[in-house]
């Protein structure tokens, strides 16, 4: 049988064809897929508000490989610190509502409104609340060496003269841990401002203030080695990690709840789309079973509401409470 010759243009414009052919019948697809992720795929950058080493940025660490997986686009941490989380917030304030510019801060996004009133936005309508990841109680810590054994103890001797307790700073958790306890217990304390976190958590461990409102992942350990006595966490609920220590409703505190939170937020105008995207991914990587554990290694819990639906009615809740009791306390960062 004699062979059939076609010539090489015919062949190029037939192969043109079936290409054009299934890159058109590709395209819906295509297209569908493209549609379907955050800011036509581009990578999605996490700001988080305060520097590397941190709990947000932990918490930022953890949950950004998840969210890849669970968005199928890339997702880059970037730390952005400075001005009590205001540069962060700012900069996710003023970037495009596609999704692709996200805010992941501290549960001081909603002290810094009633500390600092001329902030570079309005933290009530220049974002879209999106999560909760988790919450995390505080715990009353003190010198071992210190007469009180329990809160009442620390209420008496309140009561009956000057009385210090250390905080990271002004206008800190930890300050305003104390301001709420004074508030709720009927006392006065005396505060006593630190540069941070760990030099007043040294200070108490070695006797010159008494009194500290510890986070429970950074004091485990000192109170595991018997540094510092625990008298009671800060939650309605007793803390995972420390089954023995009493909440301090049950320590004779009634109406007192201090929690460190790590909220998630976009800027405002986002569209119900795309926010119902990220709600989807982020309660998926919530779910993921390290994320879980890691959570749970630092004394906290996953935020109660996996729909996440009643997040930003919890963001405003924490901004109204905490900002009665800085009024009331007259709290200044000064």
């Amino acid at each position: 049988m004699s062979k059939i010759c076609i010539p090489i243009d015919v062949r190029l414009s037939r192969r043109t064809l079936i290409t054009a052919a299934g890159a058109t019948l590709a395209a819906p697809w295509i297209g569908a897929h493209a549609q379907g992720k955050i800011a036509g795929g581009k990578p999605i950058t996490l700001i988080v508000s305060y520097p590397p080493g941190g709990g947000a940025d932990l918490m930022a660490r953890t949950i950004a490989p998840r969210l890849e997986a669970a968005l199928g686009q890339t997702v880059v941490v970037e730390n952005k610190a400075g001005a009590s989380g205001q540069l962060a917030a700012g900069h996710v304030a003023r970037a495009a509502a596609d999704g692709s510019v996200l805010l992941l801060d501290a549960s001081s996004f909603a002290v810094t409104p009633s500390l600092f009133p001329k902030l570079p936005y309005n933290a009530a309508t220049a974002f879209t609340p999106l999560a909760v990841l988790a919450t995390f109680p505080n715990v009353l810590v003190c010198t071992p060496s210190f007469e009180a054994k329990s809160v009442k103890d620390v209420i008496r001797l309140a009561k009956a003269g000057p009385l210090n307790y250390a905080s990271s700073g002004n206008g800190s958790a930890q300050h305003l841990a104390g301001a709420l306890f004074e508030q709720r217990a009927g006392v006065t304390l005396t505060h006593v401002a630190y540069r941070g976190g760990g030099p007043a958590m040294n200070d108490v461990m070695g006797g010159q203030v008494p009194l500290f409102f510890a986070n429970v992942a950074s004091s485990l350990g000192h109170i595991k080695a018997g540094k510092l006595r625990p008298l009671a966490v800060t939650s309605t609920l007793r803390a995972r990690s420390l089954p023995d220590v009493p909440t301090m409703a049950e320590a004779g505190v009634s109406g007192y709840e201090v929690l460190e939170w790590n909220p998630i937020l976009g800027p405002a105008g986002m569209a119900a789309d795309v926010k119902a995207t990220l709600v989807a991914a982020i309660r998926k990587a919530l779910e993921d079973a390290e994320v879980l554990g890691r959570i749970r290694q630092l004394g906290g819990d996953v935020f109660p509401d996996a729909s996440q639906q009643s997040a930003g009615k919890f963001i405003a809740a924490q901004q109204a409470l905490w900002a009665k009791v800085i009024k009331e306390r007259n709290i200044t960062t000064g």
